[in-house]
């Protein structure tokens, strides 16, 4: 049977440092030249995943952004985006407004993106910028308000604050069917900050999940995830694992409980059960 494995990134492939281990990159690379069909779904933008990812052996398309993008990682192009409708986007940034919320928004023009912020409101944004700029050179442009950015190439909006804060925002957002939302813990965040992440309704892990199924004929795909956000994953796939160290919510939703993420937990599963009967 003509088998996808897919697995998230932070807080499942990666270590407590956001970083590949030696082992599991071993491993992997050793798993794909044997045949294995593998490939990630992950929030990350390309940026980042680029840089964390340059040494594994990627011929599939990778999701970024929960589902907004479909990318080729060999050559670095962007084989399907999901932009925000012009209302979906106007919706949004009142939100913001109303709630005196900011965070990143990103857009994508001819294969390229840019991240605009307006300010750096806590400690936990200026961690995220001075990281992204520091570690993956990712460039970002600041603005006095996200309204004056064009706005036929915005994909995606994340927010991290207090999930106190972006409680209030999530319910509007629930009354909206042109929208989506992945709402979970940093897993990085002392502070037990929350991502609020923003997207057209068409752009989920389910649905880019979808869209690999169709355009590489997959029979069975096998998910790996640990946070509310792989929850849509879970749900387009036939097997599911969830490392140790995830969520209650998505341990419940999995067939198989691995090591965890800091115990090399997806690929010493894989080294076991590949190739799937």
């Amino acid at each position: 049977m003509n088998t996808l494995y897919i697995s998230d990134l932070d807080g499942t492939l990666l270590d407590q440092n956001a970083e590949i281990s030696q082992f599991t990159l071993n491993a992997l690379n050793a798993l794909i030249k044997e045949g294995m069909n593998f490939t990630v779904a992950t929030a990350r933008s390309a940026a980042s995943v680029n840089s964390i990812l340059k040494d594994v052996i990627l011929p599939l398309p990778i999701i970024l952004m929960n589902g907004v993008l479909v990318y080729d990682f060999t050559l670095r192009r962007y084989l399907n985006i999901e932009y925000l409708a012009k209302d979906s986007l106007l919706f949004i940034q009142g939100i913001l407004k109303e709630f005196q919320l900011t965070g990143f928004m990103y857009e994508i023009i001819d294969h390229k993106q840019m991240t605009y912020y307006e300010e750096l409101s806590n400690r936990a944004q200026k961690d995220f910028y001075e990281e992204r700029v520091r570690k993956y050179h990712k460039e970002f442009k600041q603005v006095s308000d996200f309204s004056l950015v064009a706005p036929e190439h915005i994909i995606y909006f994340s927010i991290l604050d207090t999930r106190e804060h972006l409680d209030r925002a999530c319910e509007k957002l629930k009354n909206r069917s042109d929208i989506s939302y992945a709402y979970y813990k940093d897993v990085y965040s002392v502070e037990g900050l929350w991502y609020l992440e923003i997207f057209s309704v068409n752009a989920t892990k389910y649905n880019a999940v979808n869209y690999l199924r169709e355009h590489y004929h997959f029979e069975r795909v096998v998910g790996f995830g640990d946070n509310l956000n792989d929850l849509p994953l879970f749900q387009a796939c036939e097997v599911t694992c969830a490392v140790s160290n995830a969520r209650e919510e998505v341990k419940a939703a999995a067939d198989h409980i691995l090591d965890s993420n800091t115990q090399d937990g997806v690929v010493k599963w894989l080294k076991r059960n590949y190739p799937l009967a």
